[in-house]
């Protein structure tokens, strides 16, 4: 039998039947330590959800590497063009780690109702385009299918679409410069066949998605000119990587530059998140270990005569903090389990339902997103259930001094 834990359970059981001081502090240390997992399991959850949300819906409207020559860059719009040769294609194809390359070409302009106008940035794109990104974001209509003849059927955001008045199936004007005359603009007209919203407002206060045709006929450039090549990787850690792997094997006239570079404020201000979700973990188990270790303290405190009684019958100090220890840990246990349980509630409601809502224009997206998988739930406990144990050993000492003549003298 195990003596120290069978001393511990019946400690426990008369503490918490009581009511006693120690019994009433071990519950409030048992709800700490829960707060303190719930905390870390909502920061962690909702941490990584915002940057993988953000990074995603980056890459969707943009590619996770723009590969096209300097000059465009350093420029929102496609100022020169690249050919869209097949050495260069089956170079970005056959890169370890790319899924998709497609080809696209920027051009700004004017767009107009028949009351309102709003000045753009046209996105070219061609049969392969990925419009499978844009799903999630679409909001009415459908994506447009491109055949032989240029296509005037284009999505726009719902931000441009109030902007101007319109919805699905309006038909818009719109002005573009014309690069022989300074005088006379070109002018189309275009259809809108979808509305979209991403909450990303760089892409929805300002671009509208096409026939890739349209700038090849505006720029006049050929066929086989576009402005650049989109590259999706696989896995987004891996895209520094591979977009240096790209510049490399790419003429020296052309650019890999990985969405990280382009926006670079966006990128840095979710690589805070992490530093946010390791303070947020601190804190968490500090307060978690205090409410703990007072909590031991008190039980050793109340428990003095008990200590010395046994220590007279021959007990050492391992045994005796033993049988401490097993109590901290029966904290520590309760609080992981409640505390679990109530972080996996707020993960998996927030998941299907969304009822935590935020401000597209500071975090880009309208529902917090969560995410969190087996392994980060398994680090967060076995790293708590450590570093407190260790800690837990320090409160502990206290047994090491216990006197057994003095204590008994007096009882």
């Amino acid at each position: 039998m195990n003596l120290p834990l069978f001393i511990a359970r019946r400690m426990r059981i008369n503490n918490l039947d009581k009511g006693s001081v120690s019994g009433r502090i071990m519950k409030i240390a048992i709800l700490a330590v829960a707060i303190g997992i719930t905390m870390i399991l909502i920061a962690v959850s909702t941490g990584k959800g915002l940057q993988n949300d953000i990074q995603n819906k980056t890459a969707a409207f943009n590619g996770h590497i723009v590969v096209s020559p300097f000059e465009n860059s350093e420029s929102q719009i496609s100022v020169l063009p690249i050919i869209d040769n097949p050495d260069i294609y089956k170079i970005l194809k056959n890169e370890p780690g790319v899924n998709h390359v497609q080809r696209v070409a920027i051009k700004g302009g004017l767009l107009k109702s028949k009351s309102e106008f709003e000045g753009i940035f046209f996105k070219g794109v061609g049969d392969d385009y990925k419009w499978k990104n844009l799903e999630n974001f679409l909001v009415d209509g459908n994506f447009p299918k491109f055949n032989d003849t240029p296509s005037n059927k284009i999505i726009i955001s719902q931000v441009i679409a109030d902007r101007l008045s319109v919805g699905v199936g309006d038909e818009l004007k719109s002005y573009f410069q014309n690069s022989r005359s300074q005088s006379m603009p070109n002018f189309r007209k275009f259809v809108i066949q979808g509305i979209f919203s991403s909450g990303f407002s760089d892409f929805d206060n300002n671009f509208i998605i096409g026939d890739i045709r349209h700038i090849q006929m505006l720029n006049k450039w050929k066929s086989n000119q576009i402005g650049a090549y989109e590259v999706f990787v696989s896995d987004i850690k891996q895209m520094e990587s591979i977009g240096n792997s790209l510049y490399d094997k790419l003429p020296s006239d052309i650019d890999a530059i990985e969405i990280s570079r382009q926006f670079p404020t966006i990128f840095k201000w979710i690589s805070l998140f992490d530093f946010n979700i390791l303070i947020i973990i601190i804190i968490m188990i500090i307060v978690g270990v205090i409410n703990m270790s007072t909590a031991l303290l008190v039980l050793v405190l109340e428990r003095t005569q008990m200590i010395a009684l046994l220590k007279t019958i021959g007990a050492d100090n391992k045994l005796l903090r033993k049988i401490f220890l097993y109590n901290g840990i029966f904290i520590l246990g309760n609080g992981l389990f409640w505390g679990n349980l109530i972080g996996l509630l707020f993960y998996f409601s927030q998941k299907y339902f969304g009822w935590v809502r935020l401000d597209p224009t500071t975090y880009f997206v309208n529902i917090a997103p969560v995410m969190i998988d087996f392994l980060d739930i398994t680090y967060i406990n076995v790293g708590v259930l450590i570093v407190s144990t260790l800690l837990l050993l320090i409160p502990l000492l206290i047994i090491n001094n216990i006197n057994p003549a003095k204590i008994l003298r007096y009882h």
